[in-house]
């Protein structure tokens, strides 16, 4: 059993409506300008994942299945694809969302498979497949401030992941929102603690913190 753990305040930042409208702003940016849009926590903080990724060559080759959980504009999968990883999918809830990465993509002649996915819909999760490795940089930040409901979502969220990995996959799983202990927390019924990726610290008042907190899971053996 996990512990109880508090819930975020509720945000529109929860919301399919508010990133619609967010995305339907950047594809005109990208069409007008060639603005691809923002990069969630920052180019540093994608650039830090993708290269423990590349590290894993014992665990993860290049042609192994990856997915991106809310890949929004996509450019996790835009950087992996010419790191030269090949089998490359991204999933978002939002059609404005996919729209941008599927353009993004073509301009840039890569082979990204991007589809419109609720990852709280049974369903959909099931017709993916299974992937080498799920990733996830703000998406369960995301579902954890829906205003209806979070605690639920969170926990269909979870067993969406665990339906897409692997047995011998990897999660990797960053987030603003919630420390380690708490995603190790949230998740520790169905995943493993398997490594964490240091990110910039800070110090106030004498305490020390992260602004954002990487980790890597592991389906817990069923043996």
């Amino acid at each position: 059993m996990t512990d109880q753990i508090e819930e975020l305040e509720s945000s529109e930042l929860g919301t399919k409506d508010y990133w619609e409208a967010s995305y339907e702003t950047e594809i005109r940016n990208y069409r007008d300008h060639g603005d691809v849009g923002e990069v969630w926590f920052d180019e540093d903080s994608q650039l830090r994942i993708i290269r423990w990724i590349e590290r894993q060559e014992d665990r993860v080759q290049q042609d192994d299945s990856i997915i991106d959980l809310g890949c929004g504009n996509g450019m996790m999968l835009v950087e992996l694809a010419r790191e030269g990883y090949s089998n490359l999918t991204g999933v978002d809830y939002s059609p404005k969302a996919i729209e941008l990465a599927q353009s993004i993509a073509k301009d840039q002649e890569l082979d990204i498979n991007y589809r419109v996915v609720d990852l709280l819909n049974e369903s959909d999760v099931v017709a993916l497949g299974k992937f080498k490795i799920v990733h996830d940089k703000g998406t369960y930040d995301a579902v954890s401030l829906h205003p209806d409901n979070a605690k639920q979502m969170r926990e269909t969220y979870i067993k969406s992941v665990a339906q897409l990995l692997q047995d011998d996959g990897l999660f990797v799983l960053t987030s603003c929102n919630w420390t380690q202990k708490e995603l190790v927390n949230s998740f520790g019924e169905v995943f493993d603690l398997h490594v964490v990726i240091p990110t910039p610290s800070f110090k106030f008042g004498g305490a020390v913190g992260n602004v954002v907190t990487s980790v890597v899971f592991v389906k817990k053996s069923t043996k």
